[in-house]
């Protein structure tokens, strides 16, 4: 019979080609997905991953590589320094948005204005400022009642969504848009717009700022005091207890840090790319950097390269559908495959696998 063992301890070797053999098994899987939709397996495995980075089109695709991959790794990030901690912010979709919505607004309010302390910074202190205080609500019932922050975060995403919805239609809706839902458009006026910091690389300052976490965040967790706090409460948090860790402190600094980065994402994405507050605005990164994160082992490092192979599925996926006619929803199930048997081969990091008859006691 095959049964699993428990290692004496996580395995080296395991935890680093854990995400490797996920992403191999991911192209297996999803090209016979691909297959059974009725398209060449190769040629979508090759389109989603090999022409945005050298196809006939990848001059227009690679900048969009770090266009869709800033806001993974700002919002994945934040999340790991809770997961780590075993804080489970399941919710940053939500703070992305309220991020974005406060944002919007304070730009919108001093419209016309093409002050440089708009987005410079006031609009990003708004922007992390929502995401931030949305992510207490969880963290603060979570502190004072011992409620589940998984449920708690993961249901304001849905209020967020309605609040979206109501700014879209109602206090946000450009006066100027015909009754049409939505605000002005916050990339066409020079106050509220995040151009490009490098012309045609796509390097935004949201994706500069993504960078920068990067690096804060590695620092944080490899060298500061508090980085320390976090990896001991997640590992022991006995321990941690012993060593004097606040773990209510804790709870808020990790929700608070991660609620604000993720805040921070949606207002780079509202005054850039997406350019407005509309009814669809949100687009999943916020669920989507859960796996950017556990992708990249809960490490800064690895989450930019993670947020960057998931940027690269979003851009391939695009054109596949583009290209061969592939639907969406194929796509979307094709990333969470790799969430999947990421989970399911990293079992192999603390168990081994053991073949032969059980003994008889």
């Amino acid at each position: 019979m095959i049964r699993l063992e428990k290692r004496p301890q996580p395995s080296g070797i395991w935890n680093a080609a854990a995400p490797v053999l996920a992403v191999l098994l991911t192209m297996v899987f999803g090209g016979l997905l691909f297959a059974a939709l009725g398209n060449d397996p190769v040629e979508a495995i090759r389109t989603i991953f090999w022409d945005p980075l050298f196809g006939q089109f990848a001059s227009f695709s690679r900048p969009q590589l770090l266009v869709k991959g800033g806001p993974l790794i700002l919002i994945a990030v934040g999340l790991a320094l809770g997961f780590r901690a075993g804080i489970w912010n399941i919710g940053a979709e939500g703070q992305y948005i309220l991020g974005a919505i406060c944002g919007a607004a304070v730009g919108l309010a001093f419209y016309p204005s093409e002050a440089w302390w708009l987005i410079y910074p006031l609009m990003i202190v708004a922007g992390a400022l929502g995401g931030f205080l949305w992510a207490m609500i969880p963290g603060l019932l979570k502190v004072r009642f011992g409620t589940n922050e998984i449920l708690v975060s993961l249901m304001l995403v849905y209020v967020a969504e309605q609040l979206l919805a109501s700014m879209a239609l109602g206090a946000l809706r450009n006066p100027e848009g015909m009754g049409f839902p939505g605000s002005r458009n916050l990339a066409q006026h020079a106050g509220t717009a995040n151009p490009e910091v490098i012309a045609g690389t796509g390097m935004h300052l949201g994706v500069a700022t993504a960078f920068i976490v990067v690096i804060l965040g590695y620092i944080l967790l490899s060298r500061h005091l508090l980085g320390f706090h976090i990896r001991l409460t997640g590992e022991s948090p006995r321990a941690a207890a012993f060593a004097g860790v606040n773990p209510g402190r804790l709870i808020l600094i990790c929700l608070g840090v991660s609620g604000a980065l993720a805040g921070m994402a949606g207002l780079f994405e509202v005054t850039g790319p997406a350019a407005q507050i509309s009814i669809d605005f949100n687009v999943g990164y916020g669920f989507t950097a859960i796996i950017v994160a556990f992708l990249g082992r809960l490490n800064p490092i690895g989450i930019l390269l993670a947020g960057l192979l998931m940027a690269l599925t979003y851009v391939g996926g695009e054109v596949a559908s583009l290209m061969l006619g592939l639907p969406a929803a194929a796509i979307q199930l094709f990333q969470g495959m790799l969430l999947f048997f990421l989970l399911a081969v990293d079992v192999l990091t603390n168990y081994r696998i053991r073949i032969g008859r059980r003994e008889v006691v």
